[in-house]
């Protein structure tokens, strides 16, 4: 009981300070975005999204899936965390040579020949992160987010700084490299004083062995992850423009805005959580199931409206030069709320231990998606776009299925929980976007003022609903406030 308690008080405790580290940071460099966007032009942003790909990749194989095996093992110690602390930093170093040797030809496949120092300078940042890739690991296995939280906030916020500044200045792009990789030194500079540990400088062959067996195929499942979902920019960067590209961006990084804010806040407690009971497949199915009707509750009515309103929240926050992207957002933020439910089934397979799983999965998953993406590319961004939202609807089924039977939770059984709430949410959205014409047409209100009165009704009318139907997630939540 006592050790129940424990895990309880401890996930809560971790929830509460990773929210806040969460919305704080969020919130922080979504005012710095939108700040940013209004001095940039949309080809400035297009040119950090065109190396977004080798970005990702660079991290995927500098980590190779190991800090996610420490995480899962429960007696972790010193040699485990050297071993994996330098192969992480030998891992950078090679990473940032390739990528700075064959800049040349990336800038020539993109025609873009800024893209040769941009390239050089910006992916240095995986050097600086892989010296505290241990530090951030022992903070996540031991949930202690609320030291992470006060580490990452200034950072964020002196190097919002900077770049704004940068910008104002005339440093166009140079400005957004400036702000990340200060933002990056920073956060590495305070890991290394508040951390009380340290390498001690020896290679442990048996504990690289141990974790690469699981942890090679967890690499290779991101690399598919991370190109299909670059795979996106990739075709936008050539085939269309640096602006297109720029819009794409930017919608999907307002898409992202409560993504990251709820489904990564909620991973970065659920994964160490799921980890120390995953031998017990009722309490890992009660956790998973409380976890992802928590996640929906919160996240599909955000999105609904966001998909609703973007017109006015786009004009109003960026100005109506990036209007271009309000259909490419509205269909980014319809796929989005399925991510989070495959990417929580997934993870399932994670704390089983089956790896190996997980990376046929997305092998097939990711070949069927690629396939079908090179074949729309004529018919346009918003065919890949329409695209995106299919293959999320289908994957769900399939990672469903799987992760379904480790844990006794199968599809139906799902769908039976989520869908009450996604019809709420949908349920209101309709009658939002009536009130939203309604209000346009008679009142000719200010975005601001359209804003505040539609998202007052629609979230009001949801959450009132929701407790008048007894929506389990909405009675979990209060007990959940009660008890903290």
């Amino acid at each position: 009981i006592d050790l129940r308690m424990s895990l309880r008080k401890k996930t809560v405790s971790g929830l509460l300070w990773t929210f806040g580290q969460q919305f704080s940071v969020q919130i922080i460099t979504f005012a710095t975005s939108v700040i940013l966007a209004r001095v940039l032009a949309p080809a400035e942003f297009g040119l950090i999204a065109m190396i977004s790909l080798f970005m990702s990749l660079g991290h995927a194989l500098m980590d190779t899936g190991l800090t996610s095996s420490l995480i899962r093992t429960q007696e972790a110690d010193q040699k485990d965390y050297s071993t994996v602390f330098f192969i992480n930093i030998v891992g950078s170093i090679i990473i940032y040579m390739i990528l700075f040797f064959t800049a040349p030809a990336i800038a020539a496949f993109y025609e873009q020949p800024i893209l040769v120092k941009i390239i050089r300078v910006y992916t240095f940042s995986f050097v600086i992160d892989a010296f505290v890739s241990i530090q951030r690991t022992r903070l996540t296995k031991s949930m202690n987010f609320k030291t992470e939280m006060t580490i990452q906030v200034p950072s964020i916020i002196i190097g919002g700084v900077l770049g704004i500044t940068l910008a104002y200045l005339g440093w166009g792009v140079w400005s957004l490299i400036c702000m990340y990789l200060f933002q990056s030194v920073l956060t590495a500079i305070q890991l290394w004083v508040v951390s009380d540990w340290k390498p001690d400088f020896k290679f442990y062959k048996d504990r690289y062995k141990y974790h690469l067996s699981f942890g090679w195929k967890m690499t290779a499942s991101g690399l598919l992850e991370t190109l299909y979902q670059n795979l996106y920019i990739l075709i936008i960067g050539k085939a269309f423009s640096a602006t297109h590209l720029g819009y794409y961006s930017r919608a999907f990084t307002l898409r992202q805005l409560p993504i990251s804010n709820i489904s990564k806040a909620l991973n970065k407690v659920s994964y160490p959580m799921f980890s120390s009971i995953n031998h017990d497949d009722k309490k890992l199915k009660t956790a998973y199931r409380k976890l992802m009707q928590q996640l929906l509750f919160w996240l599909c009515p955000i999105l609904i409206f966001a998909t609703v309103y973007a017109e006015p929240f786009i004009r109003f926050l960026l100005t109506e030069k990036w209007l271009p992207a309000v259909p490419y957002f509205q269909v980014l933020a319809l796929a989005g709320i399925m991510y989070p439910l495959n990417f929580y089934n997934t993870n399932i397979l994670k704390v089983k231990g089956r790896s190996d799983l997980h990376m046929r999965l997305q092998i097939i998953k990711k070949s069927y998606a690629i396939v079908g993406v090179l074949c729309l590319i004529p018919y346009g961004i918003m065919a890949l776009l329409y695209l995106q939202l299919i293959i999320s609807i289908v994957d769900f089924f399939i990672n469903t299925y799987y992760s379904g039977k480790m844990i006794s939770y199968p599809v139906g059984e799902q769908l039976t929980d989520i869908l009450p709430i996604v019809g709420l949410s949908l349920l209101f959205g309709g009658v939002s976007w009536l009130l939203k014409d309604y209000l346009a047409d008679n009142y000719q209100l200010h975005d601001l003022a359209l804003l505040i009165v539609g998202g007052g009704f629609y979230f009001l009318s949801y959450l009132i609903f929701s407790n008048v139907i007894k929506l389990p997630a909405a009675a979990d939540f209060k007990q959940l406030v009660l008890k903290a």
